[in-house]
């Protein structure tokens, strides 16, 4: 399979199932929640973490109906059964599809993700290696914050606002400088 468009998605209040209550449904819910979505979550036994997180609980085995109204699936059980059925339902309706740890039956995959601030970099294995791809995240984080990434990107954003305030364009000017300057000016 080739997972070769990266993107962002605005969540905000996106009806989001993720089928499974355990440990990676877990922190699947807890990204999820980091991006402001509206998750449900279906399972026959549900952790008490993913209890204790602002979800709706639904504690029975997936249906098909579960899907209704939903924008994004995440299939996160421990039955690879279960796991091809979500996502051969959800493909078929065409709601885009996460199998945790299963590429052939995803139709989106989700990259390890580093922070820093407004600072945001992926890294995606296409499936291949979710450790590596893991390892790097780590590395990728630390160095963003040795660089003071997250409070250049606050400096130029202040910039960029101005610009714009004054009506000036920022699509036709070298930003190298600046960002350099912004990268330099760490406390």
């Amino acid at each position: 399979m080739a997972f070769d468009y990266p993107i962002m998605l605005d969540l905000t209040d996106v009806p989001v199932l993720v089928v499974g209550g355990g440990r990676v449904a877990q922190r699947k819910v807890e990204g999820l929640l980091r991006a402001r979505a509206d998750v449900t979550v279906v399972a026959p036994r549900i952790d008490d973490g993913v209890r204790a997180l602002p979800v709706r609980l639904v504690e029975r085995t997936y249906e098909p109906s579960d899907l209704d109204h939903v924008r994004l699936v995440i299939t996160a059980t421990d039955e690879a059964a279960v796991n091809a059925a979500v996502s051969a339902d959800a493909t078929r309706r065409g709601i885009w599809v996460n199998s945790a740890d299963d590429p052939a039956n995803c139709t989106f995959t989700l990259p390890a993700v580093a922070r820093d601030g407004e600072v945001t970099v992926a890294v995606a294995t296409g499936g291949a290696s979710p450790a590596l791809a893991s390892h790097l995240r780590g590395e990728i984080e630390a160095w963003l914050g040795e660089i003071g990434a997250g409070d250049a990107a606050l400096t130029l954003g202040q910039q960029r606002n101005e610009m714009h305030a004054n009506g000036e364009s920022t699509e036709s000017i070298d930003w190298s400088d600046r960002v350099r300057a912004a990268l330099r000016a760490r406390p």
